[in-house]
């Protein structure tokens, strides 16, 4: 999502009421100031890699009661909102500081974001910056998860992919490579063919999963660039109820309900 360019207070106080409950990173910057330059391509880049979220750009020459309103004393100021409320701020034109400011309230798994409309086969999932994503999926109920189906794009296909379940929040790019994964998951160019490459999980440890998070660690050409087209979790519910005619011969696709043939 491109930043906006905030008119003026009123549009200000318009574009907090507009998110709704998502978060907003605003940017409160000046022409004429030179670390607000400096910055500004990270915040732009930010605003590619985190759609959940919205990111304006607040010029403190024109927005003055909100700068006054919130203590905005020097530039570039990074304040966090949620549901219009200020939640954090930051002072300074710190790129690794911005990146965590923007990382721990902005929720990868936000209703809003694409990941839906990924998850519903109606975009791809491409990473921003470099090559690693992280895809994180709560479930309603606990499940049984027994397999991951994953299809990318020519070199851009993932290759090594790490699974965790019911971490209590979720991972971040800075802590994901240090964590020892449930199980760690190697695809292939097979992974670009037909309906993508059905691996297998070590079933006994996927008993109860309420959540599951997947670190894509890099893809197969060794680019900068991954690219997702497709993520299927097969498995079943906890309570059997739920589903009509259950046979160890049937994959549900428990993201989206859909029935798959499995050998």
């Amino acid at each position: 999502m491109p930043v906006i360019n905030v008119k003026d207070d009123q549009d200000f106080k318009n574009q907090l009421t507009l998110a709704g409950f998502k978060p907003v990173i605003a940017d409160f910057t000046a022409v004429w100031c030179g670390p607000c330059k400096m910055i500004a391509p990270t915040f732009e880049a930010l605003s590619n890699q985190f759609l959940g979220a919205v990111f304006l750009k607040v010029d403190v020459d024109v927005c003055e009661k909100a700068c006054n309103l919130y203590c905005v004393s020097s530039m570039p100021t990074f304040i966090v909102f949620q549901d219009g409320s200020k939640m954090d701020m930051m002072q300074g034109a710190q790129k690794e500081g911005l990146e965590a400011l923007v990382k721990k309230y902005v929720n990868i798994v936000s209703d809003d974001t694409p990941l839906d409309r990924f998850l519903e086969g109606n975009c791809n999932l491409v990473s921003g910056g470099d090559e690693q994503l992280i895809v994180s999926l709560p479930f309603h109920h606990p499940v049984k998860v027994h397999s991951v189906l994953i299809k990318g794009v020519a070199d851009r296909t993932p290759k090594k992919v790490k699974v965790f379940i019911n971490l209590p929040k979720t991972i971040d790019f800075d802590n994901a490579s240090g964590l020892e994964p449930t199980q760690l998951l190697e695809f292939d160019d097979s992974a670009t063919n037909g309906e993508g490459q059905i691996l297998p999980l070590k079933y006994v440890k996927f008993q109860n999963v309420q959540n599951i998070q997947f670190f894509i660690e890099n893809n197969t050409g060794g680019g900068d660039v991954t690219e997702l087209v497709k993520l299927s979790v097969f498995g079943t519910p906890l309570s059997s109820m739920n589903m009509n005619n259950s046979d160890s011969t049937s994959a549900v696709n428990i993201v989206s309900g859909q029935r798959l043939s499995y050998p």
